[in-house]
Parts: C-alpha cells; structure tokens; sequence
C-alpha cells in the first residue's frame, strides 16, 4: 500500500500544479469534454428560470425590444394573485389527479410487462419494439387516433354500448383529466419499459434461483427478488414520470381544445401558456411557473426516497 502511494504521488503532484485542476476536480479531461453540455444547460434552462424568477417579483409586461420601461418591484403580489385564482387552483387540482393515475400506473405497469418481456426468448425484439413505437410517434398522430377513439361515436363507446359516458370521455368534466392520464401512461410506457429491462440485466439469476429454492413462487420473486434489484430505477421513472405529468401541455391542449370542458383539464402549463403569451400578463405566469418548479421538487425528493436502499 506504501508503494501504490508512493507511486500516486507524483501523479497528484502535477494535477495540482495544473492551472485548473483545483476546478476540474481529479479528472479535467472529462470536465472540460462535459462543460459545452453544463454551458447549454445554463443557457437553456438555469437562465430563464432565473428570469422567471425575477419577473414574478415585478409588475411586468411585454413592451417593444427598444421601449426603455420601469417594472417595479411588487414582492409578493403576483404570488398571491396566482395562489388566489380559481382557475390556478383547479389546473394543480387537475394536475394532482393526472398523477394520482399516471405515476403509480405508470411505474406498475412497466415494470409488471418488463419482467414478461425479459423472459420472452423468440421475437423479444419485436414485441420491445412494438411497446416503444408510440413513444417515438409524433403526439399528433396519435391524438388524433385516441380523439376517434374516445368521440361520442367512436369504438370505445360503441363496444360499451349503454354503459358509454354520457357526455363522452374527452367532453366530460369528470373524465377528461383521467382519459388523458390513460393516453400519457400508454404513450409513454415503452420508454419505461426499456429502463427497467435494463435494471432487470442486472439482477443475478442464482437470487431467483435461490428464491424458488426456497418456495417462492412467481408472485413471492417478483416481490422479493424483483422489485428490490430494480429499486433504484423505479426511483428514476417515479421522478421522469412526475417532471412529464407536471408539463403537462400537449394533450390537453390538443385532446380537449385547451383544458375544457370548462377548465376541467387545464394544467399549470397550460395556463402559463394563456396568462403570458395570449393575455399578457408574463409576471403571473412566472409565478405560477415558479410554484410549479417547487412542486416538482418537492416530489421529485420525495421519489428519490425510493431508490435509497435499506
């Protein structure tokens, strides 16, 4: 151990009188081919969030690129005003149930059908396909599928017959936000999928052996031996799920012309979109934005719980 020290010495010596390796930490190479991606990440992202965050503090609006404007420092006035409307209230409203539905089915669900399809051996590439296809589709097409689907005369409700919704699923004000929970769980399932059938690889074949060595069943490894291995990713799709269903903003806006019937699909997003862009008033919108950037934090540490192992 003295001559590996010994030996690693000088090595550390001339990272040390290295101009930057006090910055780059112990590997500069792999800094320095990383920081062009930290920089884009700062341009695109950590700047406007910290301009959503100034704007929210101020009375805001959009003038003219040239027009010189004051905008005046006003606390915490466009906070309440976001906290207060009704219509700001029911799209956090509508965006818990869409989580309520889509997280945990979400989670559930992929990883139930990526422990069927990690034991199927003839056609395994086929069938993981056919599970990512729709997450690889453009949104478009297939809401445009899923809205004559769930139309007041489309297959949905002509297999249910008299048990169909009336008003129809899209239209209904109790039923909007979970049909659109369904759409995102079924979209975006492969790319799930694929993340735990990797975490799957992983677990060692001698644990399930071991598991019905000991009269386990399917049920008692896939509880036992199953979910523990993939503890970590399921940490991970629970936090991917939760930052998706948060931004929320295509489907509804496309599924029910813009969070109807009568706000009963709106998200937090959706209403950034109409307060800053369509109504002008960019300083509530940035609130609300902020408040939603909260939210996901909060529940994103909360799922990363998850994945600590005991």
């Amino acid at each position: 151990m003295t001559a590996t020290t010994t030996r690693d010495a000088p090595a550390r010596s001339r990272r040390s009188r290295l101009p930057l390796g006090g910055l780059l930490g112990a590997q500069p190479l792999g800094a320095l081919l990383v920081l062009p991606y930290v920089l884009f990440l700062a341009a695109v992202m950590a700047w406007p969030l910290i301009q959503a965050v100034w704007i929210s503090f101020q009375d805001y609006f959009f003038t003219a690129p040239t027009a010189v404007v004051e905008h005046p420092f006003v606390g915490f006035e466009n906070y309440v005003s976001a906290i207060t409307d009704p219509q700001v209230q029911q799209s956090f409203g509508n965006i818990a149930v869409f989580l309520v539905i889509n997280v945990p089915l979400t989670a559930i669900l992929s990883l139930v059908l990526a422990s069927a399809l990690n034991k199927i051996v003839r056609f395994a590439s086929a069938y993981r396909v056919a599970f990512y296809i729709p997450y690889v589709t453009a949104s478009v097409s297939l809401i445009g599928v899923w809205m004559l689907l769930f139309s007041s005369g489309g297959l949905v409700n002509t297999i249910l017959g008299p048990l169909a919704p009336d008003p129809s699923w899209l239209v209904n004000s109790s039923l909007a936000m979970p049909s659109i929970a369904l759409y995102v769980t079924w979209k975006q399932l492969g790319f799930y999928i694929l993340l735990y059938l990797a975490a799957l690889q992983g677990i060692p074949k001698e644990l399930y052996e071991s598991a019905a060595m000991d009269g386990a069943g399917v049920v008692g490894r896939f509880r036992n031996v199953t979910v523990p291995g993939v503890r970590s990713v399921t940490a991970l799709v629970l936090i991917l799920a939760i930052i998706t269903g948060a931004n929320l903003f295509t489907e509804p806006y496309l599924l029910t012309n813009g969070g109807g019937p009568d706000g009963a699909s709106s998200t937090p997003v959706l209403l950034i979109y109409q307060k800053g862009i369509q109504q002008t008033n960019p300083d509530v919108a940035s609130a609300i934005g902020v408040l939603l950037v909260i939210g996901i934090g909060l529940l994103s540490i909360l799922a990363a719980r998850t994945g600590r192992e005991d």
